[in-house]
C-alpha cells in the first residue's frame, strides 16, 4: 500500500532568516494581494515569496529566490533523513483541541491503483500554476494534508513518542492557533513509522491540486530524463482518520443573480421532498446539531430574513436522481443540495455551479446572512459539515465530492518544512 519514507527537509535557518512566526504563513490559496505584502514588510524572507511569487515571471523569480535563500544561509537542509512531527493546537467554539501528524515524503501513485485516493474535484488553472511553480523550483513549499485509518492508533503512539522533548519549533499565528514541530532522525524510530503503513491506504484532505500537480511533473521529468527519483514522492502531512483533534467544518452556499427567484415559490417546491420548519436565526446550529446527531439529510434555507430547516422526506430519491453513484455519495447533505435543490428544482446546473456564476460559497454563516441582507444574495443555505468517515467511503467507491464539500480546520502553516526535490 503507501510507500512513506523519512527525508532531509529544507528549513528557515532562523539565526539568518529571524523568528519563524514572520518566516511563515496560511495556504498560498486563502492570501490575498494585500495580506501577501503584509507578510513581506515583517520579514523579506517569508515562505510566500517562495510559495506566491509575483511579477513579470513570477516562477523564475521563485526559483533565482530559492538560490539565493540557500546560498545565503537562510534555507538550510537537515543533515539526516527524518521524520517531523506536526501538531496544531486550536479552540473553536470555546472547546480547545489539537492534533497530531508526520510530515514525509510519500511515494506518488495514480489514483486508479487506490493507494492515494482523492474526494474532490479539482480545477485546471490551479494545477497549472502549480506545475509551473515546481518546474522552476524544483521544491514542495508546502504539504499536501492525507489521513490514513489506524485502527489500534499505533501510528499516533510512535509519534506522541518522538514528541516528548521540547518542540524545535513553536509559534501562534494570527488566528490564534498554535503549531509545533518536532523532528526525529532516529533510524529505529523512524523505520517503525514508516513499517505502519505497508498496510494503509492514504485518503487526500486537502491538497488535491498539489498532488496531481506532482503527479504530472514526475511524469514531465520522465519523459525529458530529468530528475534522479526524488520526483517520485511528495511531501504529505498524514493525520489518523480517527483523530480526537481533528475538525471539519462546513462550507455554506449562497445563491445570486438568478433571473427568477421567489423564495416562497421555491419552498413550495421543495415541500414536494422536504420537511420544512421555520426556525429563528439564533436557534440555527442547535437546529442543525440535532439533526447531524440523528443522521438526518437537513440544511437551513435563508431568505428575507427567514430561515426554514429543510429535512429530506425519503433518501431513496437521491438513488433515483443518481443512478450509478454509491450510497455514500448520495448520502452526502452537499449532493442532496446540489442535485435535488440547486440543480433539480433552481435550474443551476453542474457547469454553472463549477464556474461559481449563480453559487459562491463561504466559511461564515454570518457571512452568508450578510450577502442575503445587504442584497447582494438571493438566498443562502447553511450546511453541516462533512463527517470523516463519508469522506473514506466516497474516496473508496472511487467518486469525487461536489467542490468545497469539506473545510478541514485549521489549515496547516506553509514554511515549517519544505522538500527539495534532490
Amino acid at each position: 500500500m503507501a510507500e512513506i519514507k523519512p527525508f532531509r527537509a529544507l528549513r528557515f535557518n532562523t539565526e539568518k532568516a529571524g523568528d519563524i512566526g514572520r518566516l511563515v504563513c496560511p495556504p498560498y490559496d486563502i492570501i490575498s494581494d494585500q495580506q501577501r505584502l503584509g507578510y513581506l514588510a515583517e520579514n523579506e524572507n517569508n515562505i510566500i515569496r517562495l510559495e506566491l511569487p509575483k511579477g513579470d515571471e513570477p516562477y523564475k523569480e521563485a526559483g533565482k529566490t530559492l538560490e539565493k535563500m540557500m546560498s545565503e544561509g537562510i534555507l538550510k537542509r537537515d543533515e539526516k533523513p527524518s521524520v517531523y512531527v506536526y501538531e496544531e493546537e486550536f479552540t473553536v467554539g470555546g472547546i480547545t483541541r489539537s492534533f497530531r501528524g508526520c510530515i514525509v515524503r510519500v511515494k506518488l501513485e495514480e489514483f486508479s491503483k487506490g493507494v492515494v485516493l482523492p474526494h474532490e474535484e479539482t480545477l485546471s488553472k490551479a494545477k497549472e500554476d502549480r506545475f509551473n511553480l515546481m518546474k522552476a523550483t524544483n521544491c514542495n513549499f508546502s504539504q499536501i494534508y492525507s489521513l490514513f485509518m489506524d485502527e489500534e492508533h499505533k501510528v499516533t503512539s510512535l509519534l506522541d513518542e518522538m514528541a516528548e522533548t521540547a518542540p524545535v519549533n513553536e509559534l501562534t499565528d494570527t488566528d490564534g492557533v498554535t503549531h509545533r514541530l518536532w523532528i526525529c532522525s532516529d533510524e529505529e524510530k523512524t523505520e517503525a513509522v514508516c513499517r505502519e503503513f505497508a498496510d494503509k491506504k492514504l485518503y487526500i484532505a486537502d491538497g488535491h491540486h498539489r498532488y496531481e500537480t506532482a503527479l504530472n511533473y514526475r511524469n514531465y521529468c520522465r519523459e525529458n530524463g530529468i530528475g534522479n527519483g526524488a520526483e517520485d514522492y511528495v511531501m504529505m502531512m498524514l493525520v489518523d482518520m480517527e483523530h480526537p483533534g481533528l475538525l471539519v467544518l462546513p462550507t455554506h452556499r449562497i445563491v445570486r443573480e438568478l433571473a427568477s427567484f421567489d423564495a416562497e415559490a421555491s419552498m413550495e417546491k421543495c415541500s414536494e421532498y422536504f420537511e420544512i420548519e421555520p426556525i429563528a436565526k439564533e436557534d440555527v446550529d442547535a437546529s442543525l446539531e440535532n439533526k447531524y446527531r440523528d443522521g438526518k439529510k437537513s440544511f437551513v434555507f435563508y431568505s428575507d430574513g427567514q430561515c426554514r430547516l429543510m429535512t429530506l422526506r425519503d433518501e431513496a430519491v437521491m438513488s433515483e436522481l443518481l443512478p450509478g453513484k454509491s450510497d455514500a455519495y448520495c448520502g452526502l447533505d452537499v449532493s442532496v443540495l446540489h442535485t435535488l435543490v440547486l440543480e433539480r428544482l433552481f435550474g443551476i446546473d453542474a457547469e454553472n455551479m463549477a464556474n461559481q456564476k449563480n453559487l459562491t460559497y463561504v466559511k461564515q454563516k454570518d457571512d452568508a446572512f450578510a450577502a442575503v441582507d445587504n442584497g447582494s444574495a438571493q438566498c443562502a443555505f447553511i450546511l453541516n459539515p462533512t463527517k470523516v468517515t463519508e469522506i473514506r467511503d466516497v474516496a473508496l467507491a472511487g467518486e469525487k465530492m461536489p467542490q468545497k464539500s469539506t473545510y478541514f480546520y485549521p489549515k496547516l502553516i506553509t514554511g515549517l518544512v519544505m522538500n527539495q526535490l534532490s
